[in-house]
């Protein structure tokens, strides 16, 4: 847990979606994988190039233009495909993020359940989430969340400062009043380079217990 130098009690509880709410991605994508009979490791060869310490310039970075909502799904699609048949792998473009994205389950009984209760106890929460054009099942998110900002959807995203302001302006929440849970490190630590409380969510049970310990509160099902 990453704590900002301040000593405002926190009242508001922002969360990433794939692989926060739902089971991993990374599991998911390696489903994927197998059912299609691709090397996932061409995948992540093919990706490297686009996210890490090593990726190209975020002006010509298709991840990035596809997540701030700059680039249609059908073109990201046929750039994936042909930077993994550069690997070894040929995969059909059509519907690639629909057939990668199909393993993802809601982790409702846990991480879900978690958010509820934060709500229900009264703080305040919201989804902020880097979307990759793919679909949500935001049946109930009007009960769940105060806010929800996609990425795709305003053209920002995650770690760009200016994602977390404006998920806090639609709080109305100083970012320390706010504590940011995502399985990304970099998102993590731009959440509290912004102000923010940063939790890395690595299993459900971690994450209780440092939410638990943040707000004072039993978040405990």
């Amino acid at each position: 847990m990453s704590l900002p130098s301040t000593s405002t009690v926190p009242v508001g509880l922002v969360v990433d979606w794939g692989g926060v709410l739902t089971t991993g991605i990374g599991d998911a994508f390696s489903a994927w994988a197998q059912a299609e009979g691709i090397d996932y490791g061409h995948y992540l060869a093919a990706l490297k190039q686009w996210i890490g310490p090593d990726a190209v310039d975020p002006a010509e970075n298709p991840v990035h233009a596809l997540e701030r909502g700059e680039l249609e799904v059908p073109d990201f699609e046929r750039h994936l495909a042909e930077a993994m048949s550069v690997h070894g792998s040929t995969v059909r473009p059509e519907g690639l993020l629909r057939r990668m994205f199909a393993g993802l389950e809601l982790a409702e009984e846990s991480m879900v359940g978690l958010v509820r209760r934060a709500k229900a106890q009264g703080l305040r929460t919201a989804l902020l989430s880097n979307s990759w054009g793919n679909d949500y099942p935001r049946e109930g998110w009007d009960t769940l969340f105060d806010a929800v900002v996609i990425s795709g959807e305003v053209g920002m995203r995650k770690p760009e400062h200016r994602i977390y302001q404006h998920v806090l302006d639609l709080l109305d929440l100083a970012p320390a009043q706010a504590v940011m849970v995502d399985d990304l490190q970099p998102n993590v630590v731009a959440a509290v380079e912004v102000g923010m409380i940063g939790v890395l969510h690595q299993s459900y049970e971690q994450t209780l217990m440092e939410l638990e310990a943040v707000f004072g509160l039993d978040l405990a099902g």
